[in-house]
């Protein structure tokens, strides 16, 4: 079967955020409609997301060979299988959605330590000299980022505001992601009856992003 990694980015609750809420319907929604699909769930916030340390690699983004791994005490050897297992789930995957929250214009920092675990060279990408190429465009691939903000941001500056959503999508570009939509859950603001008019109105997208991501 086909997988579907859904990347949860956001320590609260699902039942009290925006971004989970909306990325649950998303997942149930898709799977329904797709039943050649299973579905994977990782939270970065349940999960130990490994820091990335020089002796980890033998190059640039690149694991250390199986001698220079031996060297290494047990708790660097755990992160690095770590590393390895979270890089291959990802590799795995056909269909990937990330919900997280907007901070600082960004995103969560756990999501910014995993992206550096799964952009490995000689599994997601390849590094050569000077030239970087996506490894991920093997297979039809698609990818939704769900992002929370309590604010709603004007087209014209979102891509001047949105930039944990423009770095996401040039990432997943690069290692060969290339079917990537966004889904927005704007105008959160400061109340329930604030939070759950744009949850609704984000759901109401649901079957068009869909449509658009895996047609």
């Amino acid at each position: 079967m086909k997988k579907l990694l859904y990347i949860i980015v956001n320590s609260k609750p699902e039942e009290i955020s925006a971004s989970r809420t909306v990325g649950r319907a998303f997942v149930n929604k898709f799977l329904e409609l797709h039943n050649d699909f299973e579905l994977e769930e990782l939270n970065l916030y349940d999960c130990h997301i490994p820091r990335l340390e020089y002796q980890y690699f033998e190059k640039r983004n690149a694991m250390i060979k199986q001698e220079d791994f031996n060297k290494l005490d047990k708790k660097q050897q755990d992160e690095v299988h770590k590393i390895v297992k979270l890089t291959d789930q990802f590799k795995e995957a056909d269909m990937y959605v990330i919900a997280a929250p907007m901070w600082s214009l960004s995103f969560p920092a756990p999501l910014k330590e995993y992206i550096d675990c799964v952009v490995m060279d000689g599994k997601t990408i390849s590094i050569e000299e000077n030239k970087v190429e996506g490894l991920l465009n093997d297979k039809l691939r698609g990818m939704v980022y769900i992002q929370s903000s309590g604010g709603h941001i004007p087209w014209i500056l979102r891509m001047v505001m949105n930039k944990g959503l423009n770095y996401v999508r040039d990432v997943m570009g690069t290692i060969g992601i290339k079917r990537f939509e966004e889904l927005l859950v704007d105008g959160t603001g400061f109340t329930e009856e604030e939070k759950n008019e744009a949850i609704e109105k984000a759901i109401g997208k649901i079957d068009n992003v869909i449509n658009e991501v895996w047609r």
